[in-house]
């Protein structure tokens, strides 16, 4: 029965030890009621209790496939989303902490697409000409976007299939909101760069002429990862200059120089994969997430395997660190005492829509 919500006060102030015991002994009454799932880019004192580690969407389907009723994702507010699309109506999905967003989510606001899709009406008929591809790093209702317009999602590693996928369609691709995932994977399918453009929403027509409109293959989306834009063309050549037999591996969302400059490029889950079945012994610089670098360092000191993170400032997820002891702690306890709080509902609407574009990305990939 469900009583008055326990406040968020009561767990505030607590040391990140008392958390812990507390998050096992609710997760313990709780059983197999609840499903935690932990994004590779979670602090390791959060993804120690994950039932499931992984990439966002490996996440929601392996918690709609689970007996759970409630699926509480240690991610950020798009993964949770996802997780209440993919998931049997009777499942309840949960982010306990409502401020953990995502900046590049966050870049191509509905309003902001919208208008775009309008602007290049005037030049074009875009539902003849231009199919919209997401990265599922963005929110529900862009998703629906995509589904209304004939578009679909991709992510990091199965991006130049979906590409493919749409130049089989139409002419065009319009794909936001990480620019750099965009143009990476066309430039590895073989278009040039001159047929890109970049598409900025803060600009009138994204500040771009007809002519180049009607020139390009693909429109990027002005957006970008706050973490992966940290990493620079010369941290990697400082790192082949001290040591030559290094391996350097990142993540798509890198800047196009960055990707060029690196040995291996690929999405999270294609890094984890790459780094453990390596030789020993090797040396390795890695672009994307610390905590994620860290926990590969610890995970393969064993081996010899000297892995070190490509900045030398420290820069994590920091709304993704948002998702702390005492967060999970409180939606739990909250869960023991049949309180449901921070729950993620996808209007059925915009739901139908934004899955008609996952489902085809799964049937294409």
């Amino acid at each position: 029965m469900q009583t008055q919500a326990i406040s968020f006060d009561r767990f505030s102030q607590q040391a990140d030890e008392a958390c812990q015991e507390r998050i096992v002994a609710a997760k313990e009454k709780l059983g197999k009621r609840v499903v935690i799932l932990g994004h590779h880019y979670q602090r390791d004192e959060v993804i120690q209790h994950a039932d499931y580690t992984g990439d966002s969407l490996k996440l929601s389907r392996l918690a709609s496939q689970s007996e759970a009723e409630y699926i509480v994702f240690c991610g950020v507010h798009f993964m949770a989303e996802v997780a209440d699309i993919l998931s049997r109506p009777e499942q309840v999905s949960i982010l306990p902490d409502l401020a953990a967003g995502c900046s590049m989510a966050d870049m191509a606001s509905l309003a902001k697409v919208e208008r775009a899709w309008r602007e290049l009406s005037t030049v074009l008929d875009p539902d003849e000409t231009i199919t919209p591809i997401t990265y599922i790093n963005s929110a529900a209702d862009i998703k629906a976007f995509c589904g209304e317009h004939g578009g679909i999602v991709c992510t990091s590693s199965n991006a130049q299939k979906i590409l493919a996928w749409a130049w089989g369609r139409r002419e065009k691709v319009l794909f936001f909101p990480d620019q750099h995932l965009g143009r990476y994977s066309s430039f590895k399918m073989g278009v040039p760069l001159d047929e890109m453009v970049v598409w900025d929403y803060d600009l009138p027509m994204g500040g771009l002429t007809p002519e180049q409109i009607k020139k390009a293959k693909i429109i990027l989306w002005k957006g970008y990862c706050s973490v992966h834009q940290m990493f620079q063309p010369q941290h990697i050549l400082r790192f082949r200059n001290e040591h030559p037999d290094g391996i350097v591996i990142s993540h798509p969302e890198n800047c196009f120089e960055v990707c060029q400059l690196s040995d291996y490029v690929g999405s999270t889950e294609y890094i984890i994969k790459t780094i453990e079945e390596a030789p020993a012994n090797t040396r390795w610089l890695v672009g994307t997430e610390l905590n994620l670098v860290n926990r590969l360092a610890n995970r393969f000191k064993e081996q010899g395997k000297i892995i070190q993170f490509m900045a030398p400032t420290v820069c994590m997820c920091s709304t993704m660190a948002r998702i702390d002891p005492q967060h999970l702690a409180w939606t739990l306890e909250n869960l023991v005492e049949g309180n449901v709080v921070n729950r993620i509902v996808v209007p059925q609407h915009e739901a139908e829509l934004a899955k008609i574009t996952l489902d085809r990305m799964l049937e294409v990939s």
